[in-house]
């Protein structure tokens, strides 16, 4: 497929926040167990719908947390790792700290959902340090998600404030996981990534060529994909 083709398109327009999570949401398979990280994944809980089936895993030590909670369904002692108040699913389970990251690093999570800094061409991830003055100073659990998951999606805007790709040939901020990251949602793209390099399933808003001009690593379009514009 050419790099000019724009097959790929499927939204005259960036997608925002919420469309981005209802996209991630519908992408997950029925019946998987799945971690949600800080920020932007948060938003993913509201768009699953019961007919997948979907275990929401927790770092703080839940199984079967719901949606976020709103009006009188805030529960000061029930939140994410993220201190985000939330609800609870019928069979949810509390365990200790400890138990949770045996979960995490045991490989018993089909999917986490994290943002991030940067993602490199092959899938490295970077999204706990900058180096900024007051910065979190230690990874936390994002490692351990990172290296459990079976397969690690982000969820990012594409561009910093500045303008610069957060998809890189190589991450200059320090590493969370190497080689980890298999999807990376972005306001502008669906990026597959590996060792093979990245890939784009579809673009928002702008062509593949458009989208090129921006990422400064090789982009390839992914084969079979039809246009839903």
């Amino acid at each position: 497929m050419s790099l000019t083709e724009t097959s790929i398109k499927t939204s005259e327009t960036p997608l925002g926040r919420d469309d981005l999570a209802r996209l991630v949401a519908k992408d997950i398979a029925p019946g998987s167990f799945v971690n949600l990280g800080i920020g932007q994944p948060t938003l993913v809980s509201n768009y699953l719908t019961d007919e997948q089936n979907i275990t929401l895993h927790t770092e703080n030590g839940m199984l079967g947390m719901g949606p976020a909670a709103e009006g009188d369904e805030i529960d000061g002692d029930l939140i994410n790792a993220g201190k985000i108040p939330v609800t609870e699913l019928p069979g949810a389970s509390y365990f200790h700290h400890a138990d949770s990251f045996a979960i995490m690093r045991g490989g018993h999570l089909d999917i986490c959902v994290l943002g991030a800094f940067q993602v490199s061409a092959t899938g490295d991830l970077a999204n706990w340090h900058t180096g900024a003055p007051g910065a979190i100073p230690a990874v936390g659990g994002a490692m351990d998600l990172a290296t459990g998951a079976k397969d690690v999606f982000v969820m990012m805007t594409l561009l910093t404030r500045e303008g610069a790709s957060k998809i890189v040939e190589s991450c200059t901020y320090p590493l969370t996981g190497v080689g980890c990251v298999t999807r990376v949602y972005t306001d502008k793209a669906v990026f597959l990534t590996g060792p093979d390099g990245v890939t784009v399933r579809e673009t928002f808003g702008c062509t593949l060529e458009e989208l090129q001009e921006l990422v400064p690593v090789p982009l390839k379009a992914a084969s079979g994909v039809g246009s839903a514009a």
